[in-house]
């Protein structure tokens, strides 16, 4: 994996974000290194999710800046910039009919070997193709949202909790292809309630608990990962 000390894909200033009268985020400042892996860990409602909201503009911070490889997040169209920077969430949300229209929703032209291709990377058989989304498990949609995602060929991944309703197998099975895609260069930052989790597969670990950043820097050294994340 890469050193957390390259190139940033993002830059942060002083994020935050308040809801409701609730700050969600307080004064976070941090740089995310591209081509690497960065977890985000911390206790629930620690504003884990609400950070990779920010990062494609899902969520508008209350203050401070935001840059995607050094231009402000302000300067990027929304519907542009998160084609590059896509976020999978821990809720699956399935937008069409069946696997095979769903993968190409960002991508109509994309050809049955590519498709089969695309669910290969996720555990998937070829005759998920067919089948219709509503039939799902949570854990097959999760993995649907992922290859969706892929198959747009996005920069940065934003991964909430995604393997949280898999069983063990198919979680080493993502756990490969999150490594495989950091080897590649591609950008991931991954929500994660499971500590040892964010040791494999992480060069950077960002600690928020109460809306801050409470502690930063690469897996091996960071002390304090909460498992109630």
């Amino acid at each position: 994996m890469t050193s957390s000390t390259g190139t940033p894909a993002f830059t942060l200033e002083q994020v935050a974000v308040r809801r409701g009268g609730r700050a969600l985020l307080s004064a976070v400042t941090c740089r995310i290194p591209e081509a690497a892996c960065t977890a985000v860990v911390g206790p629930s409602g620690a504003g884990k999710s609400t950070l990779l909201r920010v990062l494609n503009r899902l969520e508008e911070p209350t203050r401070g800046t935001v840059a995607y490889r050094g231009r402000p997040l302000t300067g990027w169209d929304g519907p542009a910039l998160r084609r590059q920077v896509i976020l999978v969430g821990q809720r699956p949300v399935l937008l069409t009919g069946t696997v095979r229209d769903e993968l190409r929703v960002g991508r109509r032209e994309l050809d049955g070997a590519r498709l089969t291709a695309l669910l290969e990377r996720v555990r998937l058989p070829a005759g998920y193709l067919d089948r219709a989304t509503a039939t799902l498990s949570g854990g097959e949609a999760q993995r649907v949202c992922l290859a969706r995602a892929l198959a747009v060929g996005p920069r940065v991944l934003l991964l909430d909790e995604p393997t949280s309703a898999l069983d063990a197998t198919v979680t080493a099975a993502v756990e490969r292809l999150v490594r495989d895609l950091a080897a590649d260069g591609l950008t991931l930052v991954l929500v994660s309630h499971d500590t040892e989790q964010a040791r494999r597969l992480s060069d950077l670990v960002l600690v928020l608990r109460d809306g801050r950043l409470v502690e930063r820097g690469p897996a091996r050294r960071v002390d304090y990962l909460e498992e109630d994340g």
